[in-house]
Protein backbone atom coordinates (compact mmCIF):
# COMPACT_ATOMS: atom_id res chain seq x y z
CA UNK A 1 0.00 0.00 0.00
CA UNK A 2 1.30 3.46 -0.86
CA UNK A 3 1.93 6.14 1.76
CA UNK A 4 -1.09 8.31 2.52
CA UNK A 5 -0.64 11.93 1.42
CA UNK A 6 -2.40 13.62 4.33
CA UNK A 7 -3.24 16.86 2.56
CA UNK A 8 -4.22 17.37 -1.06
CA UNK A 9 -4.95 20.61 -2.90
CA UNK A 10 -8.28 20.89 -4.69
CA UNK A 11 -7.97 23.43 -7.50
CA UNK A 12 -11.26 25.04 -8.63
CA UNK A 13 -11.33 25.90 -12.33
CA UNK A 14 -14.14 27.71 -14.18
CA UNK A 15 -14.49 24.85 -16.69
CA UNK A 16 -11.01 24.34 -18.14
CA UNK A 17 -9.63 21.82 -15.62
CA UNK A 18 -8.74 19.27 -18.31
CA UNK A 19 -6.71 21.86 -20.22
CA UNK A 20 -4.97 23.05 -17.04
CA UNK A 21 -4.11 19.52 -15.90
CA UNK A 22 -2.60 18.76 -19.32
CA UNK A 23 -0.56 21.99 -19.07
CA UNK A 24 0.79 21.12 -15.60
CA UNK A 25 1.52 17.51 -16.55
CA UNK A 26 3.62 18.79 -19.45
CA UNK A 27 5.81 20.72 -16.99
CA UNK A 28 6.36 18.33 -14.09
CA UNK A 29 8.03 14.92 -14.47
CA UNK A 30 6.46 11.74 -13.08
CA UNK A 31 2.96 13.08 -13.64
CA UNK A 32 -0.20 11.20 -14.47
CA UNK A 33 -3.98 11.27 -14.34
CA UNK A 34 -5.28 8.90 -11.69
CA UNK A 35 -8.98 9.26 -12.38
CA UNK A 36 -11.22 11.33 -14.60
CA UNK A 37 -14.79 10.09 -14.23
CA UNK A 38 -17.42 11.44 -16.59
CA UNK A 39 -20.79 12.72 -15.46
CA UNK A 40 -23.47 10.02 -15.68
CA UNK A 41 -27.18 10.60 -16.27
CA UNK A 42 -27.78 10.16 -12.54
CA UNK A 43 -25.15 12.77 -11.60
CA UNK A 44 -26.37 15.05 -14.40
CA UNK A 45 -29.92 14.95 -13.03
CA UNK A 46 -28.68 15.80 -9.53
CA UNK A 47 -26.17 18.48 -10.56
CA UNK A 48 -27.33 19.94 -13.84
CA UNK A 49 -23.95 19.13 -15.41
CA UNK A 50 -24.00 17.74 -18.95
CA UNK A 51 -23.80 13.96 -19.34
CA UNK A 52 -20.28 12.98 -20.41
CA UNK A 53 -18.62 16.11 -19.03
CA UNK A 54 -15.80 15.94 -16.50
CA UNK A 55 -16.31 17.35 -13.02
CA UNK A 56 -13.15 16.16 -11.22
CA UNK A 57 -9.69 15.02 -12.25
CA UNK A 58 -7.38 13.42 -9.71
CA UNK A 59 -3.79 13.71 -10.86
CA UNK A 60 -0.16 13.62 -9.73
CA UNK A 61 2.58 16.14 -10.40
CA UNK A 62 5.95 14.58 -9.65
CA UNK A 63 4.25 12.16 -7.26
CA UNK A 64 2.14 14.76 -5.37
CA UNK A 65 -1.63 14.34 -5.50
CA UNK A 66 -3.99 17.09 -6.65
CA UNK A 67 -7.65 17.33 -7.54
CA UNK A 68 -8.86 19.63 -10.33
CA UNK A 69 -12.52 20.61 -10.22
CA UNK A 70 -14.58 22.11 -13.05
CA UNK A 71 -16.56 24.12 -10.53
CA UNK A 72 -17.75 27.04 -12.63
CA UNK A 73 -16.97 30.76 -12.61
CA UNK A 74 -18.05 31.49 -9.01
CA UNK A 75 -14.55 31.38 -7.49
CA UNK A 76 -11.19 32.56 -8.79
CA UNK A 77 -7.64 31.88 -7.67
CA UNK A 78 -5.94 34.61 -5.61
CA UNK A 79 -2.41 35.19 -4.37
CA UNK A 80 -3.62 34.27 -0.87
CA UNK A 81 -2.82 30.65 -1.76
CA UNK A 82 0.11 29.54 -3.87
CA UNK A 83 1.84 26.30 -4.73
CA UNK A 84 5.54 26.23 -3.90
CA UNK A 85 7.96 24.47 -6.24
CA UNK A 86 11.18 23.70 -4.36
CA UNK A 87 14.07 23.46 -6.83
CA UNK A 88 17.43 21.75 -6.34
CA UNK A 89 19.39 24.12 -8.62
CA UNK A 90 19.19 27.13 -10.94
CA UNK A 91 18.45 24.93 -13.93
CA UNK A 92 15.25 23.71 -12.25
CA UNK A 93 14.28 27.26 -11.25
CA UNK A 94 14.77 28.41 -14.84
CA UNK A 95 12.73 25.46 -16.19
CA UNK A 96 9.75 25.84 -13.87
CA UNK A 97 9.77 29.63 -14.10
CA UNK A 98 9.75 29.62 -17.90
CA UNK A 99 7.08 26.94 -18.23
CA UNK A 100 4.73 28.08 -15.46
CA UNK A 101 4.89 31.78 -16.32
CA UNK A 102 4.17 31.21 -20.04
CA UNK A 103 0.98 33.10 -20.83
CA UNK A 104 0.66 34.46 -17.30
CA UNK A 105 0.64 38.16 -16.39
CA UNK A 106 4.21 39.56 -16.19
CA UNK A 107 3.13 42.07 -13.53
CA UNK A 108 2.47 39.16 -11.14
CA UNK A 109 6.14 38.12 -11.24
CA UNK A 110 7.80 39.25 -8.04
CA UNK A 111 10.09 37.74 -5.38
CA UNK A 112 9.96 34.26 -6.91
CA UNK A 113 6.16 34.37 -7.27
CA UNK A 114 4.27 34.14 -10.55
CA UNK A 115 0.78 33.53 -11.84
CA UNK A 116 0.22 31.00 -14.59
CA UNK A 117 -2.18 31.46 -17.49
CA UNK A 118 -5.00 29.97 -15.40
CA UNK A 119 -4.52 32.50 -12.58
CA UNK A 120 -2.94 30.03 -10.13
CA UNK A 121 -0.07 31.51 -8.08
CA UNK A 122 3.21 29.63 -7.77
CA UNK A 123 6.42 30.23 -5.83
CA UNK A 124 9.48 28.89 -7.63
CA UNK A 125 12.21 28.78 -4.99
CA UNK A 126 15.50 27.06 -4.24
CA UNK A 127 15.08 24.16 -1.79
CA UNK A 128 17.83 25.72 0.34
CA UNK A 129 15.61 28.74 1.05
CA UNK A 130 14.13 27.12 4.16
CA UNK A 131 17.65 26.41 5.48
CA UNK A 132 18.59 30.07 4.95
CA UNK A 133 15.54 31.14 6.96
CA UNK A 134 17.06 29.61 10.12
CA UNK A 135 19.97 32.06 10.30
CA UNK A 136 18.65 35.50 11.30
CA UNK A 137 21.60 37.59 10.02
CA UNK A 138 21.98 35.77 6.74
CA UNK A 139 18.22 35.59 6.29
CA UNK A 140 17.82 39.38 6.48
CA UNK A 141 20.48 39.96 3.82
CA UNK A 142 19.09 37.21 1.61
CA UNK A 143 15.52 38.54 1.88
CA UNK A 144 16.61 42.04 0.88
CA UNK A 145 18.20 40.55 -2.26
CA UNK A 146 15.17 38.33 -2.92
CA UNK A 147 12.77 41.26 -2.74
CA UNK A 148 14.55 42.91 -5.67
CA UNK A 149 14.15 39.88 -7.95
CA UNK A 150 11.43 38.48 -10.16
CA UNK A 151 12.80 35.02 -10.93
CA UNK A 152 15.12 33.96 -8.10
CA UNK A 153 18.84 33.57 -8.80
CA UNK A 154 20.48 31.15 -6.39
CA UNK A 155 24.01 32.57 -6.76
CA UNK A 156 22.82 36.07 -5.85
CA UNK A 157 20.78 34.78 -2.89
CA UNK A 158 23.77 32.80 -1.58
CA UNK A 159 26.08 35.79 -2.02
CA UNK A 160 23.72 38.04 -0.06
CA UNK A 161 23.21 35.36 2.61
CA UNK A 162 26.99 35.09 3.14
CA UNK A 163 27.36 38.88 3.24
CA UNK A 164 29.53 39.16 0.15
Amino acid sequence: MSKLQRTQACLWFPGNAEEAVAFYMGIFPNSRIISKPVVSEEVSTASGLPVGSVLCIEFELDGELFLALNGGPQFKFTEAVSLMVRCKDQQEIDHYWKKLSAGGPPEAQICGWLKDKYGLSWQVVPAMLTDMMRDAKGYDRMMVALMGMKKLVIAELEKAFKGK
